[in-house]
């Protein structure tokens, strides 16, 4: 009776979203070119839409109370994003609006190196290890593009994580006040940030302390490749995002290192996943330690990120199966996108598919365009750059 009267109290748009995504995928499939292309452009608009109006990017579109604050986090990671797309394209306003999204960086970094937790005006204002390691992966390719201010930002981000490790390679000591407590394994994905900041500074030892984290979270993996410890709220049933997070932090340690262990690992995890994907290209949003679903609705942004995984394993290993399950997935996502609806929506990555989901419940997600944009342009370049 209460589920009924709050989907009776939702705003028409929610209702008319939430119906439509009952009567399943659309059949028709926009093609990568469109897909990135409009992907990209509502991340443009979601930076002028903030609504904090300060150069980052709003976090979501929600259809039940619109555009939302920026988000330190993803607009550190959607920056490498807008600079590549914007060197494929030589699109010189792309290359503007990273540097906005840089400059405002900066402007909120702390004077010991780290970044905040939640959105822009969330409470409280503390430093937290996840958000810092993101946001690094930003200004490592923005130190690459501009050089500096970036790479000074990104040295003191950097050196701020390495050092706040704890001697085993993990970080305890500044989490997110936005999670549940406790160790995550999720944080490979930190890792790849100084993993980057790395490549721009070999002196520096940056590499030492993400490798350490890489080989502490893989003592959290189990025998078929589920890791323990990775989800935001739920650590029996873990989100495919967060496990998405935890693949592509142990896929970056084996391109730095060319390391098997990290290999081995990875394609332990990636086959996992792999055998809970339809042949759709459904993936459930939550897993159990067994990979059963643990969901009915797909978490989208995990989707692209598995995805983008596999089509890398693809690449590495030359295994077929891996490639076609990237370009199910792929596809079951992009049928997911609107490209011809009102501008807040068009081009845009749900949540959740249905759009009522527990994962960015009625929302569009800045972070799932991010990753839906990566993914549709690694397929591009693998599959059908040569055609």
């Amino acid at each position: 009776m209460l589920e009924a009267r709050r989907r009776w109290q939702l705003p028409p748009a929610a209702k008319a979203e939430a119906n439509k995504d009952k009567n399943g995928l659309p059949v028709t499939d926009p093609g990568t070119d469109i897909a990135v292309r409009e992907a990209i452009a509502w991340i443009c608009r979601a930076q002028d839409c903030s609504t904090t109006r300060d150069g980052g990017v709003a976090r979501h579109y929600s259809l039940i109370d619109g555009w939302a604050p920026s988000y330190p986090e993803t607009t550190g990671y959607i920056i490498p994003t807008i600079l590549k797309f914007a060197r494929l394209t030589g699109d010189n306003a792309l290359f503007d609006r990273g540097r906005r999204m840089l400059d405002w960086c900066l402007s909120i970094q702390f004077p010991n190196g780290a970044f905040q937790g939640g959105m822009v005006n969330a409470q409280p204002l503390v430093p937290v290890t996840f958000n810092t390691g993101q946001i690094l992966l930003g200004l490592a390719s923005g130190a690459k593009e501009f050089g500096e201010p970036y790479h000074g930002s990104m040295m003191r981000a950097a050196d701020w994580l390495s050092e706040t490790q704890d001697p085993d390679g993990c970080w305890r000591n500044h989490p997110s006040p936005f999670a549940m407590p406790g160790e995550k394994t999720y944080d490979t994905h930190v890792a790849w940030g100084l993993l980057e900041a790395a490549r721009l500074e070999p002196g520096k030892n940056y590499e030492r302390a993400a490798l350490a984290n890489v080989q502490w979270a893989l003592t959290k993996q189990a025998s078929n490749g589920w890791f323990s410890n990775c989800c935001l709220t739920d650590p029996l049933n873990p989100l495919t995002h967060t496990l998405g997070y935890t693949l592509r932090g142990i896929l970056e340690a084996y391109r730095f290192t060319n390391d098997d262990k990290f290999l081995s690992a990875a394609r332990l995890t990636a086959d996992g996943l792999l055998n809970t994907l339809r042949a759709d290209g459904f993936l459930p949003g939550c897993l159990t330690a067994d990979w059963k679903p643990a969901a009915r609705w797909a978490c989208l942004t995990g989707t692209v990120q598995v995805s983008y995984c596999w089509m890398t394993l693809y690449q590495i290993t030359g295994i077929v199966r891996y490639k076609e399950a990237a370009q199910k997935a792929n596809r079951y996502v992009r049928r997911t996108q609107n490209v011809a609806g009102p501008p807040e929506i068009r081009g845009a990555i749900k949540g959740s598919f249905p759009v009522d989901g527990d994962y960015g419940e009625n929302q569009y997600l800045n972070w799932a365009a991010k990753f839906f944009a990566d993914a549709n342009l690694l397929e591009k370049d693998v599959c059908y750059v040569n055609l």
